[in-house]
């Protein structure tokens, strides 16, 4: 095992031991949103989010747009790691949504973070196949299999951080023929039956619905993701962001993460 990948094991199992003192955290200084003199909350608020949170964040955006009709919800959807690199060179966004607690640091410690995030939610992850397995992929030992067609996520993005972390606990060598820039692409090869499987989250194999099988497996709980939310220091719309981070961690938010498979923080 590599030295960064020892590094990287004792930090995942730092942040898990953290995970239930961090659900408790309220987005400290949010407050109640801005509003207009009618209460409502208007304009375009823009959050960026990790690809994994693609359906789930879509439907609370739709969900705040219909409580605040003056309000525009924009995504920008992509690996944590490309969202937190487009964040620090001053792309503008609201809010920001993470995959892991690693990429959050990057953009807390660069000095843009107007909130301390607050962990809303968790994910492990689970091996794919297309409908019908026609790779016979049974469990993790085939995705070190050279003769099978496999996808993980690159290693800088979480889903590939974690695999890193899963193989490790389970003393393989990973062999993969592509590494995708999220965890929506790799969903995709698999999709088109381009691979025989691919590493990507629980909640990815549950939002591909019938085109894909999951496939668990028990080292998946030594990568446990936590998902972390924040508000942005030069949110061109502070209120919209505040509405929108609190309905992600408000009961309603919980209710909906939960439904899309993800793991209470």
């Amino acid at each position: 095992m590599s030295e960064h990948r020892s590094e990287r094991q004792q930090h995942g199992r730092a942040v898990r031991g953290v995970i239930a003192g961090l659900a408790v955290l309220a987005l400290a200084g949010c407050g109640a949103p801005d509003s207009s003199s009618d209460g409502e909350v208007t304009g375009t608020v823009t959050v960026f989010a990790a690809a994994s949170l693609t359906e789930v964040f879509t439907s609370l955006g739709a969900q705040l747009e219909a409580d605040h009709p003056g309000l525009d919800v924009q995504f920008n959807f992509a690996g944590s790691s490309a969202l937190a690199t487009q964040l620090t060179q001053g792309a503008p966004a609201d809010v920001f949504a993470s995959a892991d607690t690693d990429q959050m640091d990057v953009v807390t410690n660069n000095g843009i973070v107007s909130t301390a995030p607050a962990l809303f939610a968790t994910n492990t992850l689970e091996i794919v196949v297309p409908a019908g397995n026609p790779g016979s992929i049974t469990g993790l030992d085939d995705l070190a299999d050279p003769a099978k067609t496999i996808a993980l996520c690159a290693p800088e993005v979480p889903c590939g951080a974690a695999a890193e972390e899963v193989f490790d606990a389970a003393g393989l060598t990973a062999a993969p023929d592509t590494l995708e820039e999220d965890v929506k692409a790799a969903l995709t090869k698999v999709t088109l039956g381009e691979v025989d499987a691919a590493l990507v989250y629980a909640t990815d194999v549950r939002a591909a619905g019938d085109a894909v099988e999951g496939i668990e497996f028990p080292e998946a709980a030594d990568a446990v993701n936590g998902y972390p939310i924040c508000t942005l220091t030069d949110a061109p719309n502070p209120a919209g962001a505040r509405a929108f981070a609190e309905l992600v961690t408000s009961s309603a938010g919980r209710e909906a993460l939960a439904a899309a498979g993800f793991g209470a923080p």
